[in-house]
């Protein structure tokens, strides 16, 4: 059956596969592959269906541990999602209704957790599908066990090269997966977002980064430096750490010394805390700080309080965005305003990446003759192209097979009038159709 198409497809502005190749170098993008395509081709079971009247959904993310800011909106948006029409009344295929059932895990942001999980997704609630967000920890993992068993999954919210590379039994030769896809944008978009913001700062032109030894910081550390040459700035490497470091005093002195005037990086949350609290202390105050997988939420901004003022990072889904549900026609606004009055807390864009999980998830699973099928739905998720609560997305159209992009723009924390900070869209260089709120000042003037 051919891909559904629905109300348009992806703006341009893919990368071609050499020019991603060529940035993003194949050992430390290996990390965790672990013959993982061998064990693929001997265990996959995904030509099995089931008769039963319900489908079966299974949702991960990071509800509780370190990771959670990524996952506090998701039980919101679970909910909203069942009560729309089409989750409601169940889904009709053919001259058939199924029921959906929507079964919830959460990780503890643990990758071994999230891996246990979706065992269970698979082995013990029989899912149809297994659905995911929230960082390479959480996303990974998950994917793994559904291409080793031959289960249709989504995943959101993971750098596709930290998604795509990184699962790859040889990076330098990636092999496009069967039964996971994704949605989400790459190191090439932070370099969209990132580099216009810093060519409007008076700076030395020197780049500090802060990456670790996970999938994420390889991702980002590989593909960087010719993001930053190409862009006619210097790099300078504050090192490969571990998660969970406490004492970033070498790191700090070598970006002070170098005269980074620029900062970027892609820590976990709390890492990220305690260095920028140290490089206060210790007076490594850059021009303009572009972080990436950090401060993407009102709940992280609590802990640095006036540090946090106007550092700059991505934003992938928000209220003035354009954006429509696909299941509703509810707007991204309309989605915003609803979580802050319901929890009483400020919006959060993963609230819109949640939400296409199961707005794809729909698409796909209704598209085919039997939604048990699992290698029929999973070949309909490659070739998903509509529009919806996260914009257009084409998941045909790359840069590889399953992988659909979104396009961010460029945000810096500012003092709120509703809430003691807001994310101001400062930069639309890669998604023009969000209008700009504010102006671009220094972190640091």
């Amino acid at each position: 059956m051919e891909g559904t198409t629905r109300k348009g497809a992806l703006a341009e502005g893919s990368f071609s596969r050499r020019s991603l190749l060529k940035g993003l170098g194949g050992g430390a993008l290996a990390m965790g592959a672990g013959g993982f395509l061998e064990a693929c081709s001997k265990n996959v079971k995904g030509s099995g269906t089931s008769t039963t009247d319900t489908i079966t959904i299974g949702f991960v993310s990071p509800q509780t541990g370190p990771l959670a800011g990524f996952a506090s909106g998701d039980n919101f948006v679970v909910d909203r999602i069942r009560d729309t029409d089409a989750y409601k009344n169940g889904f009709k295929v053919g001259s058939k209704t199924y029921s959906v059932e929507i079964v919830v895990k959460d990780t503890q942001s643990d990758p071994n957790r999230a891996s246990e999980v979706a065992r269970e997704l698979v082995l013990q609630n029989h899912a149809d599908i297994v659905v995911t967000s929230s960082t390479p920890e959480t996303t990974n993992p998950v994917a793994t066990v559904c291409e080793t068993q031959g289960i249709p999954c989504l995943s959101t919210v993971v750098p596709w090269q930290a998604w795509f590379f990184a699962r790859q039994a040889d990076p330098t030769n990636p092999v496009p997966f069967k039964f996971t896809t994704m949605f989400f944008f790459g190191v090439e978009a932070f370099g969209g977002c990132f580099v216009p913001m810093w060519d409007r700062i008076d700076t030395d032109k020197v780049v500090g980064g802060m990456f670790p030894n996970d999938d994420d910081g390889n991702a980002f550390r590989d593909a960087w430096p010719g993001i930053i040459k190409d862009a006619g700035y210097s790099w300078v490497d504050g090192g490969a750490y571990t998660d969970g470091t406490t004492d970033y005093s070498s790191m700090i002195s070598k970006f002070k010394s170098k005269g980074c005037d620029v900062f970027i990086n892609a820590p976990i949350p709390p890492d990220f805390n305690t260095m920028w609290k140290q490089a206060a202390q210790q007076g490594y105050k850059p021009k303009l700080a572009t972080v990436a997988k950090v401060l993407l939420f009102p709940a992280d901004t609590e802990a640095l309080g006036d540090l946090v003022n106007n550092i700059a990072t991505d934003q992938w889904w928000g209220p003035t965005m354009p954006y429509t549900s696909s299941l509703t026609d509810e707007t991204a606004q309309d989605l915003a305003d609803a979580y802050q009055s319901s929890s009483g807390k400020q919006w959060l864009q993963t609230l819109g990446s949640t939400y296409s999980l199961f707005e794809v998830a729909q698409i796909a699973m209704t598209a085919v003759d039997d939604p048990h099928d699992k290698e029929a739905v999973a070949a309909q998720l490659q070739t998903v192209s509509y529009e919806g609560m996260s914009g257009p997305l084409d998941f045909a159209k790359g840069p590889f097979p399953g992988i659909g992009i979104v396009n961010p723009v460029g945000v810096q924390w500012k003092p709120g009038t509703d809430y003691a900070w807001e994310m101001v869209v400062v930069d639309n260089s890669i998604n023009p159709s969000v209008p700009i709120g504010g102006d671009l000042v220094a972190t640091n003037p």
